[in-house]
């Protein structure tokens, strides 16, 4: 086979040459779009999912969705150290900038960029004495209009985000159409933030804004959201974002070998989805090892076995590998112990399977290693914090990594 005309994929964000198994949610999205078109009230939008599932993808893909209807768009990465005024300010000025062509009124595109400038200048740091600062942050937004003065600009997020989103979706209304701002990796966005973001799509919602966020995050996002506004649970419409069912991993493996006239043998296909577990980026690294494997089509089940140490091997290295050296000792040890208790007994004692991506008690953890579970709760807050382990349920955690356990279990100790 021809490495050169090898069509899969796997890559951090990067579309694969067939989005599968993702139909539902782009009806979803479309039909919000038009609601807002239509003056319809709507929800802003999480999408929810372990690493590898194509969040990203599907965001970028939703984004485009938008772009295709005329809406002003941007798009940020939250970090855990970064407040969002300035991401949120460049995403917003992104957006604005796509509609202003269309806005009969430039006087009013400049004023909201004065808004935006004000916002993105303003910071609140903590002076010696723990009173806040009114120094303004040297940052330059590169926005050329004089930055306003008394509209969002407080040095409070949350009234601050409202005043601006405000104002933004009111320059969307009036060139008939609306905003979209996206979010990735929105779990690691700071508690002041995300309550600013909920109170801002709270009011938007109430008054009919054509304003929406769009984000993306692991499983537990949900409970960062509700922590910080209970309503929340009330003011996004959530979608779990899911591993492939077996025809769509097929469609994601055969569509684009068909256009290169490539075949796939049932058996080989069986083999790829038990290998891959249907999880999208597994998906595409199996495929790209096989294909350059393959010594012709149709690709067959001998070839998969192949070349699946291939793929594991580059798993091993880039997708489990990178995130295990981001542990301290303490931590690898704790999370060794998740991957032995997804090790679980079948129904009526048979045999042993392997449970990888459940929750596991954080009380069974303790009692596995002879500690107290209050002991153990720095190197629990410490995973959460680097994305390797989320908490879905009080007193329990789980890999946000698919096959991290079967990884671990592979690892000197």
């Amino acid at each position: 086979m021809d490495p050169v005309r090898n069509p899969y994929a796997p890559g951090a964000g990067q579309r694969p040459p067939e989005l599968a198994g993702r139909g539902r949610e782009l009806d979803v999205f479309d039909i919000v779009l038009e609601r807002i078109a239509r003056g319809r009230p709507e929800r802003s939008l999480m999408l929810t999912g372990l690493r590898g599932v194509g969040k990203t993808v599907l965001l970028n893909t939703l984004r485009s969705q938008a772009i295709n209807r005329l809406w002003g768009s941007g798009k940020i990465e939250a970090r855990p150290d970064q407040s969002l005024r300035r991401p949120v300010a460049a995403a917003l000025h992104m957006a604005v900038r796509e509609l202003a062509p269309r806005h009969r009124a430039p006087d009013r595109i400049d004023a909201f960029l004065g808004v935006l400038k004000a916002f993105a200048q303003r910071s609140a740091p903590t002076g010696r004495a723990g009173a806040p600062s009114k120094l303004r942050d040297r940052w330059q937004p590169g926005i050329d209009v004089p930055a306003a003065t008394g509209r969002a600009d407080s040095g409070d997020i949350e009234i601050d985000l409202v005043e601006l989103f405000s104002d933004a979706a009111a320059v969307a209304s009036d060139v008939g159409t609306g905003i979209a701002v996206f979010i990735d990796e929105m779990q690691d966005v700071g508690p002041e933030d995300v309550s600013a973001l909920c109170a801002a799509c709270h009011e938007l919602s109430q008054i009919g804004a054509p304003l929406i966020v769009v984000g993306a995050g692991l499983p537990h996002l949900p409970a960062v959201l509700s922590a910080a506004k209970s309503y929340s649970e009330r003011l996004f419409r959530y979608q779990r974002i899911d591993r492939l069912d077996r025809i769509a991993a097929d469609q994601a493996l055969c569509a684009p070998a068909e256009r290169e006239e490539v075949e796939y043998e049932q058996k080989a296909l069986d083999l790829l989805y038990d290998k891959s577990g249907g999880y999208p980026y597994f998906v595409q690294a199996y495929g790209k090892a096989t294909w350059d494997h393959a010594p012709r089509s149709p690709i067959t089940a001998a070839d998969v076995r192949v070349a699946a140490p291939e793929a594991e091997a580059e798993l091993a290295v880039g997708f489990f590998g990178s995130r295990f050296e981001r542990a301290t000792p303490a931590e690898r040890e704790y999370m060794r112990v998740m991957a032995t208790l997804s090790l679980v007994e079948g129904e009526s004692g048979g045999a042993v399977r392997d449970d990888m991506d459940a929750a596991v008690p954080t009380a069974e953890i303790a009692r596995a290693l002879g500690r107290k579970p209050a002991s153990l709760s720095p190197a629990r807050d410490a995973l959460i914090k680097k994305g390797l382990i989320y908490s879905g349920e009080r007193g329990t955690v789980a890999f946000t990594v698919p096959h991290f356990g079967r990884y671990l279990r592979t690892q000197p100790t």
